[in-house]
């Protein structure tokens, strides 16, 4: 999608998080392929602990005094702490009710869930993407390595730039992913990233999904 189709978007109607949450408490499967790599991607702290199951990320007390902006797609988004520099799509549900990741083919590719909330926007904005393909490591692959305090720049086709900080990275089992935790509003735009995380198989895939939690934190 380029600029030229930015006003037919802000004028879709956007689905509730409602549904989304319906689809993930059933599993996210953007990615499944994967490749049989010994060690795999890097894997968020709470990978290391399979009998336990986290409890959530707790968003900061304080809000930081940055406005929300107005509807706008992404177009691109930069993580410099793991050297992400990719452009973005926009991505549905498939027929599956599973939401569309971006070709697998296109190992650079990141997606944004356009029936959403938009980057920047109040509320919570999700971007996907694999966290690798039949070739090798794709855009999120590292994304497990994050760290709190990193931060997050998804460029949007308005102009404008979001500044995200990340308060928290966890991994959860497909089987019992916590959607209504995961997207809720915490009364400030924030921002979800997820890839496909946990342990591997070939017969079954990744077990878990990789998820970011990040908030506004800056415009320009």
């Amino acid at each position: 999608m380029g600029p030229k189709d930015f006003r037919t978007v802000v004028l879709r109607r956007r689905q509730p998080w409602g549904v989304l949450t319906l689809v993930m408490l059933s599993g996210l499967a953007m990615m499944r392929n994967g490749v049989d790599v010994e060690l795999g991607p890097p894997q968020p702290a709470a990978a290391a602990a399979p009998d336990t199951r986290p409890i959530g990320v707790t968003p900061p007390d304080t809000l930081p005094g940055v406005d929300p902006l107005p509807f706008a797609p992404a177009s691109r988004v930069r993580i410099p702490s793991i050297d992400v520099k990719a452009p973005v799509m926009d991505v549905g549900l498939d027929a599956d009710g599973w939401i569309e990741a971006p070709p697998a083919q296109d190992a650079n590719m990141a997606g944004w869930y356009q029936n959403g909330i938009a980057p920047g926007q109040r509320g919570t904005s999700v971007l996907v993407g694999h966290v690798d393909n039949a070739a090798g490591p794709a855009v999120f692959y590292n994304l497990g390595s994050l760290e709190k305090g990193r931060t997050i720049e998804v460029e949007r086709y308005d102009g404008r730039v979001a500044v995200f900080e990340v308060y928290g990275v966890e991994v959860y089992s497909k089987a019992d992913f916590p959607g209504v935790r995961v997207y809720a509003d915490n009364g400030a735009p924030e921002l979800r990233v997820i890839t496909c995380g946990g342990g591997y198989t070939k017969a079954n895939g990744y077990a878990g999904n990789v998820v970011v939690f990040a908030r506004m934190v800056a415009t320009r």
